[in-house]
C-alpha cells in the first residue's frame, strides 16, 4: 500500500514539473488568433418579423446596409445599421461588445436607438423612435469578405402599442 502511494505521488510530481517545462517552450507564434478585427461595411437582406397591431405597422421585408467599426484596442465597436424598403427607414447607431469566438469570427451584443424617417410608417423595426438592442454573428469567410447576421429588438417601438419590433439581418461586408 505504502508502495502504491509513493508511486503515485511520484508520479503526480513528474508530471507536474514535465508539463511545465512544456508550457513554456509554446510561443505567441503557435497560438492562432482568435476574432473578427478590422472594420466593415456591408448589404443585405432586412426582414421585420413583428406587427404592432394597428394599422402602418405591418411586418415588412426590404434591404439593409450595416458598417462595424472597430475600437482599437479594445473588444466593442461603434456599429451602425439603417433597414429600408418598408414606408419608413430605420436608421440605428450602436455600440457593441464584441466576443472572438474563433479564428476571424465574432459574436456581439449591444444597443443603441432607432430613428425613423418617416414615424408612424411601417419599417422593419416598428413605426416609431425607439431603444434597439442588437445580438449577431460576424465571420471572414473569404480575404475581406465578411458574412454577417443579426437580430435586432426594438423596445416599444410601434405608435399607439406597447408591442416590441423583431427584426433579422443577414448580409456581406467588405472589410478594410
Amino acid at each position: 500500500m505504502k508502495l502504491a502511494k509513493l508511486a503515485a505521488s511520484a508520479f503526480a510530481v513528474a508530471s507536474v514539473v514535465l508539463s511545465a517545462g512544456i508550457a513554456s517552450a509554446q510561443t505567441t507564434e503557435n497560438i492562432q488568433p482568435k476574432g473578427l478585427t478590422g472594420s466593415y461595411i456591408g448589404a443585405g437582406v432586412a426582414a421585420g418579423v413583428t406587427n404592432g397591431g394597428r394599422q402602418n405597422d405591418a411586418a415588412t421585408f426590404g434591404g439593409n446596409v450595416q458598417g462595424r467599426y472597430a475600437i482599437p484596442n479594445a473588444p466593442a465597436s461603434v456599429r451602425g445599421s439603417v433597414l429600408f424598403g418598408g414606408d419608413s427607414t430605420a436608421i440605428m447607431p450602436m455600440l457593441t461588445y464584441d466576443a472572438p469566438i474563433a479564428k476571424n469570427t465574432n459574436v456581439y451584443l449591444g444597443g443603441g436607438y432607432s430613428f425613423q424617417t418617416d414615424e408612424g410608417q411601417a419599417s422593419q423595426l416598428g413605426n416609431k423612435n425607439a431603444p434597439v438592442v442588437t445580438l449577431g454573428a460576424e465571420s471572414e469567410v473569404a480575404k475581406n469578405v465578411v458574412l454577417y447576421g443579426d437580430a435586432k429588438w426594438g423596445i416599444n417601438a410601434y405608435k399607439g402599442s406597447d408591442a416590441d419590433a423583431l427584426s433579422f439581418q443577414t448580409g456581406l461586408g467588405y472589410r478594410f
